[in-house]
């Protein structure tokens, strides 16, 4: 072999390793920005938070939903990391902070807080614009308590059993009141009327106040309330309870039948306060969110700040409470329009 052609196939030779060379380096490069990709954008969902997060309620300040927002937010922030603050957005029956939710990203970086009204809206309301199944998804339960029927203290009437024969015996002459149109407490008693054919006036009130004003005054022959508010009238003898609409007995009360045990059937209602994230909100977030608000309503002292405002801890998660949601929905709406209440 000549020196010229021996020359010629080592260049050949050294170009290809050459190539080969380049080769590898150029890939290893690529896996490298593969890599580092990957592990850049990985993170970004469980970085979760990295900024502030607001628990948006759907009442004014100084309710019951806002109470119970607020005995959770702080040790959310704690348990996440940032601060959680509360913004009350009252007005229209909860429809207000609702649909400001509706107008924000599916981050989980706003929470909706939202009582039992959530469910009633849809049927209540001719405008409440929101899909409660579709639209939300069902974070938490943090608490809930049970309506009650009780009779002034000067009443007759010692039981419901008794309430109902008296008003079937007096035509639709018996009245009887509620904290508000639409609210849980008066669609509990059009469920008893829808259930018993019981003909009864409901007497409108603008609030707890002056319905509870008018049970003391005995101008009212029954009152349905939610049983936080009316537990001091109770234990102080100013008022007598002749049923729960819990499906147990409430423990304060021990005595006083549910509506199943004295035959009523299917009209078991409370009054929850709720949390929702927008659908659409990743799925590790609403699990870290649920998480942590479970750990924090197993808390002995928080359970015993939630039995003071009458609102026993329930902490069902979002599989449960989404159950909750899709049986009370359809529940409401047809006692609302049995009932023909209906707000334009």
């Amino acid at each position: 072999m000549t020196a010229g052609r021996s020359a010629a196939i080592l260049g050949a030779t050294n170009k290809v390793c050459f190539r080969e060379v380049a080769m590898l380096k150029i890939r290893t490069m690529l896996f490298a920005l593969a890599a580092t990709a990957a592990m850049s954008a990985a993170p970004a969902q469980a970085q979760y938070p990295d900024k502030q997060i607001t628990m948006m309620v759907c009442f004014p300040a100084g309710g019951g939903t806002d109470i119970a927002a607020r005995l959770v937010n702080t040790q959310l922030g704690e348990a996440l990391g940032k601060p959680v603050i509360v913004e009350n957005r009252g007005g229209a029956g909860g429809n207000i902070a609702i649909a400001a939710m509706k107008r924000l990203p599916a981050d989980g970086y706003t929470l909706l807080v939202c009582s039992s009204a959530y469910v009633v809206n849809p049927s209540l309301y001719a405008n409440a614009a929101y899909d409660p199944i579709k639209d939300f998804v069902p974070l938490m339960v943090l608490g809930a308590s049970p309506n009650v029927f009780v009779v002034p203290e000067k009443s007759p009437i010692k039981s419901m059993k008794e309430f109902i024969e008296k008003a079937k015996e007096n035509g639709g002459t018996f009245n009887w009141t509620s904290p508000g149109a639409g609210t849980t407490p008066q669609l509990a008693g059009e469920l008893i009327k829808l259930r018993t054919g019981i003909q009864m006036q409901h007497i409108p009130f603008p609030g707890a106040g002056p319905a509870t004003n008018a049970v003391l005054a005995g101008t009212v022959d029954l009152y349905t309330a939610n049983i936080g508010s009316v537990q001091g009238l109770i234990d102080g003898g100013k008022v007598r309870p002749i049923a729960v609409t819990s499906k147990t007995r409430w423990a304060p009360m021990p005595d006083v039948p549910t509506l199943d045990e004295i035959g009523i059937k299917d009209a078991e209602s409370d009054t929850f306060q709720g949390v929702y994230v927008l659908a659409g909100t990743p799925q590790p977030v609403i699990d870290r969110l649920a998480k942590e608000l479970s750990a924090i309503l197993a808390r002995p002292d928080v359970k015993e700040k939630f039995a003071k405002i009458g609102l026993p801890v329930v902490a069902d998660g979002p599989a449960a409470f989404m159950k909750r949601v899709q049986h009370e929905v359809p529940t409401y709406k047809e006692v609302i329009d049995k009932a023909g209440l209906r707000i334009q």
